[in-house]
């Protein structure tokens, strides 16, 4: 088996192995793969995806404009970072402490001007169906990034999923497309967890309808109880599939069977239990939904799970009311006070602690947004929807830190320098997990289709 070739074993998958000689499948394919590829080629064997979900203002944190005018450059003050030559926003103070470990892009673009299309975008690599509105989500949209890595990466973790989104949905008017499966189906959708532990700050404004698996085995519930309503529930999902019900319900069934799956595994549990990290850990990464929700995906991927996206933000939008980055009003004092400093502690805890535990080389850490905010402050002191040039950034997984990519013009307006889109960082994470950017995906017709037509940023070292 360890003499096939990584195409051979991509088709085939690897259900069914055990996690250790997944991981020595994989390594080994690698080693072949690295000799066509040999710049950061499939050194990460996993991926740890921050979405700033409202669309993170580039001139006030990655990309700086201190020499612009008060109406574009605003209020922060740019502060020296680790690195010479690169400044960032005075509100990440982690990640100026961190820069020799960052890859930052500041010449991402696209021509999608609302959270939807957006968020599609960056989290599918292909371009929306509709650029400036909402659509229903469906199962012919394209796949996540995360359910197209399972796919591509195959099964062999056991009950640990393929992908996990952290810690519920995102919503604007509605659920926002591009989270699951796509056109891959219900079996790549990923697993939306919730930290198992309590105590921590929430953010304002998520909407009720969010949704989580909680994985706390409820009090006075005996496992023989449990078993028996998972094998109802299994009866159910059965039925449903037999009765073409609607996709809806039929997603939640599945979404409660993962549950179940995840519940009675002692391995599953064990990974989601943040009452294993100590609390200087723990407060370190922040006591606050960001912060537990970043721990928890290190604990995911250190089990096995390929890709974690965690959603930095309220999961609903609530008419640009909340704690999220879609600042129309008010841009400054919300950056300051909710939304920046969780985001900058986790985001440097993370990558801090991955270092010290010898495992930042093999894990890619990226720090992804829907598009940027004006560089034009508006009358409340807000900043708008603005997909034309914004910042991202990347660390571990064999990218070369401490460096810049690309360019944007004096104002933050159009990239200047080596521009580049969605496509590009997908490409650019699927390098660094080893999979092919031409790598075929099949929709619901059978139809076979590239899973990425961008090409991989020269971030490696």
């Amino acid at each position: 088996m360890y003499g096939m070739g990584r195409r051979q074993f991509l088709q085939v998958g690897a259900s069914g192995l055990l996690l250790p000689d997944y991981f020595n499948l994989r390594a080994h394919s690698k080693q072949t793969e690295n000799k066509k590829f040999p710049s950061g080629f499939g050194q990460a064997k996993s991926c740890i995806i921050l979405f700033a979900w409202g669309g993170l203002s580039h001139l006030d944190s990655l990309d700086p404009k201190p020499d612009a005018e008060s109406g574009i450059r605003g209020t922060f003050l740019p502060i020296r970072t680790a690195t010479n030559g690169i400044q960032v926003s005075e509100h990440l103070p982690g990640f100026a402490k961190t820069t020799n470990e960052w890859a930052i892009v500041r010449s991402v673009h696209h021509n999608a001007p609302s959270h939807r299309s957006g968020a599609y975008w960056n989290l599918t690599g292909h371009e929306p169906p509709n650029l400036g509105g909402n659509w229903p989500a469906s199962r012919d949209d394209w796949p996540s990034i995360g359910s197209m890595a399972w796919e591509a990466l195959g099964d062999g973790h056991g009950p640990i999923p393929g992908t996990v989104a952290l810690p519920y949905t995102l919503y604007d008017g509605g659920s926002a497309n591009g989270q699951d499966a796509g056109f891959l189906g219900l079996k790549r959708d990923p697993a939306v967890v919730y930290p198992n532990s309590h105590g921590f700050r929430l953010y304002d404004g998520k909407s009720p309808s969010s949704g989580r698996i909680d994985l706390s085995l409820p009090e006075q519930l005996p496992e023989s109880r449990l078993r028996s309503r998972q094998g109802l529930l299994e009866q159910i999902v059965f039925d449903h599939a037999l009765s073409n019900l609607d996709e809806q319900v039929e997603a939640q069934s599945m979404a409660q069977q993962k549950a179940f799956d995840l519940l009675m595994s002692t391995e599953a549990q064990s990974a989601f239990d943040l009452g294993k990290e100590t609390p200087a850990m723990r407060e370190s990464y922040g006591m606050h939904i960001c912060g537990q929700s970043v721990l928890t995906a290190r604990r995911l991927v250190e089990a096995g799970v390929p890709l974690a996206t965690v959603y930095c933000a309220a999961g609903d939008l609530n008419g640009s009311k909340g704690a999220h980055f879609d600042t129309h009003a008010d841009n400054f004092n919300r950056l300051k006070n909710q939304m920046l400093p969780p985001l900058d502690q986790a985001a440097s805890a993370l990558v801090h602690d991955l270092k010290h535990r010898g495992l930042l080389d093999e894990t890619l850490v990226v720090l992804l947004t829907e598009f940027g905010r004006t560089p034009k402050i508006g009358g409340n002191a807000g900043r708008n929807h603005y997909p034309n040039c914004y910042s991202v950034a990347f660390a571990g997984g064999g990218i070369d830190g401490g460096q810049v990519y690309g360019a944007s013009d004096d104002i933050g307006a159009f990239p200047a320098d080596r521009p580049c889109g969605p496509a590009d960082l997908h490409a650019t994470v699927f390098h660094a997990l080893g999979i092919r950017s031409d790598h075929m995906i099949y929709d619901r017709n059978d139809r076979p289709l590239p899973m990425c037509d961008g090409t991989p940023l020269p971030l490696f070292g």
